[in-house]
């Protein structure tokens, strides 16, 4: 008899009172179909644990499955963090943790500047046209013209400003003739301040004289009416002051020289223009040349 029978036959008979009927079925002592006796659990474990049984492929099988679940089971523990570990011991660092979020928050924030790339600092460089800046013509000087009629330049100069008043009102060439030989007799072409106006030699003027109140260019009077004193040395303003009184003369173009002047100007000495009508023409000629 086999010592492994021995172990059968030794429960064979135990009931209800002996062991637990609960035993795995896999290690259940049983009956086999046409009577034979099961394989006992040490010959099973036998054939399993030798090498060198019929079953070589079973045991082979059955180390593969064992190492496979010892590996992972290893992995598995591996990949756990140690807090899940051991929750004592992980506690003091759960600790740390929640302490240092608390103090982040409580710490003031400096402000991140983000560093631009080079790519957008980089500015494009201007063109050589584009920064060259534009050279100022420079004004023209106003063109001077030579002396006529036995003037000097400082006449000459205020027969063309005579001129260029009269044009920029638009009056014909007769009427700048009359407006220059009239001044030629009244102030000999120089802008004459007033020896009685003291208020008159606050202004530019060439020469000072005495005859009442009057001044500039056309000798003409404040206190007749002509305008300020401040307005009749600008030898423009008196200009323009005598031409538009000539406009309203009616036919003042059909009127001799003197005539038409002394319309204008009531002189003491009426006939006093006509000689200068030569002079005047030519300067004017001269000037609009």
């Amino acid at each position: 008899m086999r010592d492994d029978d021995t172990i059968d036959d030794q429960y064979a008979h135990e009931g209800p009172t002996g062991r637990s009927d609960d035993t795995p079925s896999s290690v259940q002592v049983g009956v086999l179909r046409g009577g034979e006796a099961a394989p006992s659990l040490r010959t099973r474990l036998g054939a399993l644990v030798n090498p060198l049984t019929r079953r070589p492929s079973r045991v082979a099988l059955a180390s593969g499955v064992v190492c496979c679940l010892g590996v992972a089971a290893f992995a598995g523990v591996q990949a756990l963090p140690a807090d899940r570990l051991d929750p004592v011991a992980a506690q003091p660092a759960l600790t740390e943790r929640a302490q240092e979020g608390v103090a982040s928050r409580g710490q003031a924030r400096t402000p991140v500047t983000a560093t631009p790339t080079p790519a957008a600092t980089r500015t494009a460089s201007p063109s050589p046209t584009a920064t060259k800046k534009a050279t100022p013509k420079p004004k023209p000087k106003p063109k001077r013209i030579a002396p006529v009629a036995g003037l000097d330049q400082a006449q000459m100069d205020n027969a063309k400003a005579i001129v260029k008043a009269g044009r920029k009102m638009g009056v014909p060439r007769q009427a700048l003739i009359i407006a220059v030989a009239t001044a030629m007799q009244e102030s000999n072409l120089y802008n004459y301040a007033s020896g009685v106006l003291p208020e008159s030699q606050n202004y530019p003027h060439q020469a000072i004289g005495w005859d009442h109140d009057s001044v500039g260019l056309f000798q003409q009077r404040p206190s007749s009416g002509w305008g300020e004193v401040r307005d009749l040395m600008d030898p423009e303003y008196a200009t323009q002051a005598f031409l538009s009184a000539l406009l309203e003369i009616p036919g003042w173009q059909n009127l001799a020289l003197t005539d038409a002047a002394q319309a204008v100007q009531v002189s003491a000495f009426p006939w006093a223009y006509a000689q200068h009508e030569w002079r005047a023409t030519e300067v004017v000629e001269a000037i609009l040349a």
